[in-house]
């Protein structure tokens, strides 16, 4: 399978901030130490912080596997500090759907591109 993207919106819950920065802490070291095959991750922030857009891309469907075991604890956090809306786009195989199956995240499939 080829590359997959990821794209997540939060609307922080008020007084979740810090709690919010620290985890995004968190998560950034254990991308940058233990995940092998995450080509992008990165989060933008509105200008009162409210909500910020993460922004993810994986080698293949396994770095994205493996950025899940790395991470399953600490991001689940997350949707307690706020309303979490996400997208995985990738071409679509019965393992992807899986994965996806319940947790919320939407599939895109390809269409056009350059």
């Amino acid at each position: 399978m080829s590359e997959i993207q990821g794209i997540g919106r939060i609307k922080l819950h008020e007084g979740k901030l810090e709690e919010f920065n620290r985890l995004g802490a968190r998560i950034m070291e254990v991308v940058r130490t233990q995940d092998t095959g995450t080509l992008q991750f990165e989060i933008f922030f509105n200008d009162d912080q409210t909500e910020c857009i993460v922004l993810e891309r994986y080698k293949d469907y396994a770095a994205f596997m493996e950025h899940g075991a790395h991470l399953g604890n600490v991001t689940a956090a997350i949707a307690t500090m706020g309303s979490v809306t996400a997208a995985c786009l990738s071409e679509s195989s019965e393992e992807l759907r899986a994965v996806l199956a319940g947790s919320g995240v939407e599939l895109f499939t390809p269409h056009l591109s350059l």
